[in-house]
């Protein structure tokens, strides 16, 4: 976790005392930032600052004194915002489903939709409480309704975060982060992260809200992820999967933002969350 006052910055005038939290996973080979089955994230050195040959790894200078790296990353890697286009086919493709949600893309993407006052809603309690094993709890209208009956109503605008501590819990180095969501995805066994229904997306986008946010890998669930995407994803909301963190966000008062690489055509981008809280 990452909490660091803002003295002197332009939020610490706005807020004094104020603070912001790193919301977003570290990306890493050895951390299971990849979706189970897609492209895996490799980070390699191509220009290091002298030729380095050694029996585990061969470093090369090819241009000079100094160090860089390639990396080869599918969209959805990390902590990434899924775009429309991403579930939505575009409306000149021709194939079932199209509509013109599918012609946001993530460089299209209206920036003010990825900010926003944060509505942490807390489903811990929901977290080993699944039906089946290797399925996801789901999160229905009773929990949005529970929130806000304790905090207030949804307002457009509103970020909702689903806060389940699935990071804390499973974002681990190596063969522990299995549990993360290769488990469940692949083998289909073990606990999984809680995902929310359709009918709780739909009662969120008749809020106005128009950018979700989930501590789990993603949005959907484990074992039928694909209709809560088409659901949100073509009344235009957008998911920011893979968050981290969001114990330290306080359920109201916190602003939210996320800020996606700007990749053209991209059915998702990666990016940097970060939430903004106030002092007391």
């Amino acid at each position: 976790m990452s909490v660091d006052p803002l003295p002197g910055s332009g939020l610490g005038a706005a807020w004094p005392g104020s603070s912001v939290v790193d919301l977003s996973l570290t990306v890493a080979e050895e951390l299971p930032c990849s979706w189970p089955g897609h492209m895996p994230y490799q980070q390699k050195t191509f220009n290091y600052f002298v030729d380095d040959f050694s029996d585990e790894a061969v470093l090369r200078s090819h241009c000079g004194h100094y160090q860089t790296r390639w990396l080869l990353m599918d969209e959805h890697t990390g902590t990434h915002v899924d775009a429309p286009a991403h579930f939505v086919p575009s409306p000149t493709s021709g194939l079932e489903g199209a509509d013109e949600a599918g012609a946001i893309t993530a460089d299209r993407i209206p920036l003010d939709q990825l900010v926003g006052p944060a509505a942490v809603i807390d489903v811990t309690a929901l977290v080993g409480t699944a039906v089946a094993d290797g399925h996801s709890p789901m999160i229905e209208i009773a929990h949005v309704r529970a929130f806000e009956e304790r905090y207030g109503d949804l307002a457009p605008g509103d970020v909702v975060l689903f806060r389940s501590d699935w990071d804390a819990m499973h974002y681990r180095a190596g063969g522990a982060g299995a549990h993360y969501a290769q488990e469940a995805v692949i083998h289909g066994r073990g606990a999984a992260w809680p995902a929310p229904s359709v009918e709780t997306m739909t009662y969120l986008a008749d809020r106005g809200v128009r950018c979700v946010g989930t501590d789990g890998p993603s949005m959907g669930s484990s074992h039928d992820g694909g209709p809560v995407h088409v659901s949100g994803l073509s009344n235009g909301l957008v998911f920011v999967e893979a968050l981290a963190n969001l114990a330290s966000l306080p359920a109201r008062g916190a602003l939210f933002v996320f800020a996606p690489l700007k990749i053209a055509r991209g059915s998702g981008a990666p990016g940097r969350a970060l939430g903004f809280v106030p002092g007391t």
